[in-house]
């Protein structure tokens, strides 16, 4: 007997861990979503949680995984490489869509010359422009036919700037963090006795930030332990990130918890953490929290010319808008203030239960980006573009 069934072909891209947590979610909603007599078959640059969820690797994401300017620059070959491979890639595989995940420093270029190809892109995860300057609307007009935001202001901010398709899909993140462990049910999971005070430390998940702050996190947990001998820790392990890399925390104590989707409920009191998404979620946990953030002096000085000292983090982005970043409901200590003492003198107040300020502020994000799922929405709006 001769199957009707057609296949339709995904082509997905991400090019660091939190791309990878995002794109999966993505891929399992795309099966979720395949209709009877149909073949899906999705391929790309995938990260670890991609391939579980069935994501073909064309390339794998660890050969984008670099941050800060002076390690682009020396991994631009092996990125155009990477790039190069996919390219000739989609020309066999022909794919009915293209998501290009987060990553926009690499998605721009390649989304173009997809584009060009004339396979329809989206890019899910809006880039940033709102924060770091517009002038690469024009760019990212080349690079997509639909932008699926994750923040509720992004659909008014690039429509008034000429990106025509922009759905706003929902917050990953807020979708995420509903449900999850208490602080009582993580402390037991951790073996600790209900009023133990815990401290998260999350020192990102690229190598480049966690040699900058894996050491920090330590040097600072000790001495805080010194003031309160009660006080433990406790460190997430991205997937890509191998325990040893995390072993100056834990040689002095700081237990690890492994980034399954239990990340999520990650409620310590009090948490230090690298300037990321880890922050926003930590907000959306209600976890009372301090940022840090170190890069190279030549990432930095770059960096400071497009950001002209507004706040970094998420969630004091979203609250307070281009409020300068000593402003910040979530204090940030950025570079050369990203010291021991003073990520102490932030962080005892916390540990203390002077957090009422951030709590307020974290119940009115969460408001703001409301509890749809993006991943859901998301597959739905490409399969009724393959099915049009």
């Amino acid at each position: 007997m001769v199957s009707n069934s057609k296949t339709y072909r995904v082509l997905m891209s991400a090019g660091e861990t939190s791309g990878d947590l995002h794109a999966a979610a993505v891929v399992k909603q795309l099966q979720a979503q395949t209709p009877d007599d149909v073949t899906l078959e999705v391929s790309g640059i995938a990260g670890p949680m991609m391939q579980k969820a069935g994501c073909k690797p064309v390339r794998d994401m660890a050969d984008l995984n670099v941050m800060g300017f002076g390690d682009v620059i020396k991994a631009l070959p092996r990125i155009k490489r990477v790039e190069k491979d996919i390219l000739a890639f989609a020309d066999a595989f022909k794919p009915d869509v293209v998501i290009l995940t987060d990553f926009t420093s690499f998605h721009l270029g390649l989304g173009r010359k997809l584009r060009a190809k004339g396979l329809f892109v989206t890019h899910y995860i809006a880039p940033k422009l709102w924060a770091w300057g517009a002038k690469r609307i024009t760019k990212l007009q080349q690079s997509q036919n639909r932008l699926a935001c994750i923040f509720p202001f992004e659909q008014t901010w690039f429509s008034e700037r000429g990106i025509q398709d922009v759905v706003y899909v929902g917050n990953p993140s807020a979708y995420a963090c509903q449900g999850g462990w208490s602080k009582a049910a993580l402390k037991k999971r951790l073996g600790l006795i209900e009023d133990t005070p815990l401290l998260a430390l999350l020192p990102g998940s690229r190598p480049s930030e966690l040699k900058q702050h894996v050491q920090l996190l330590a040097d600072t947990f000790v001495r805080l332990q010194k003031q309160q001998p009660a006080l433990q820790a406790v460190a997430t392990l991205a997937p890509s990130v191998k325990p040893e890399a995390l072993k100056p925390l834990t040689d002095v104590g700081v237990m690890l918890l492994e980034r399954t989707e239990n990340y999520y409920a990650l409620r310590a009191d009090a948490a230090i953490a690298v300037s990321g998404t880890a922050t926003l979620e930590l907000a959306l946990w209600d976890t009372p929290t301090v940022l840090v953030y170190k890069t190279s002096a030549f990432s930095w000085f770059i960096g400071q010319r497009l950001i002209k000292g507004r706040c970094v983090g998420l969630a004091n982005i979203l609250l307070l808008g281009d409020a300068p970043s000593s402003q910040g409901i979530v204090p940030e200590l950025l570079q050369h203030d990203a010291t021991i003492e003073n990520i102490e003198a932030n962080i005892h107040p916390l540990l203390c239960g002077e957090t009422q300020q951030q709590t307020q502020a974290f119940a009115d994000l969460r408001a703001l980006l409301g509890t749809g799922n993006p991943a859901e929405k998301l597959a739905a709006l490409c399969w009724q573009e393959m099915l049009k």
